[in-house]
């Protein structure tokens, strides 16, 4: 079911060109025009869902079935020291395309343009904060 106004659904309906890395019936991936790092691939569902939140099992369990698929052939392509798969949910994380997505951005080193360099703060919470934090979690299921 794609959505008009998205340019991921146009990609998959060949509307808007794209360098193809891998389709079958659920999922497109392709490559990033940003190409942060070579070889930085987009995987996508077939299926238009905005985000993670919204997506349902069935959809996820293809997507993520597919993952280790796509990174290994990246991986046996330009043989990357390590590789980061990155989502983006809503505007304030940065998500800019709304047809969930995942990033797979193969490392090349510590100068290859990706940082996940994040500010840890594990001084300020104590182990009954993050059972608390757990708890609340678990009660939102």
């Amino acid at each position: 079911m794609a959505h008009e106004d998205c340019i991921f659904c146009k990609i998959i309906d060949g509307e808007i060109p794209s360098a193809k890395v891998y389709e079958d019936e659920a999922v497109y991936a392709f490559l990033d025009i940003s190409q942060v790092t070579k070889g930085h691939t987009l995987v996508i569902p077939k299926t238009h869902t905005k985000n993670i939140y919204e997506t349902p099992p069935e959809v996820a369990g293809k997507l993520f079935e597919r993952i280790p698929k796509i990174a290994n052939a990246l991986k046996k392509a330009y043989q990357p020291i390590g590789m980061n798969l990155l989502n983006n949910n809503e505007k304030p994380a940065d998500q800019s395309v709304f047809h969930l997505h995942i990033h797979i951005l193969p490392r090349y080193g510590d100068h290859d343009g990706f940082s996940s360099n994040w500010q840890v703060h594990s001084d300020d919470y104590s182990q009954d904060d993050l059972t608390q934090i757990a708890d609340e979690i678990n009660a939102a299921f």
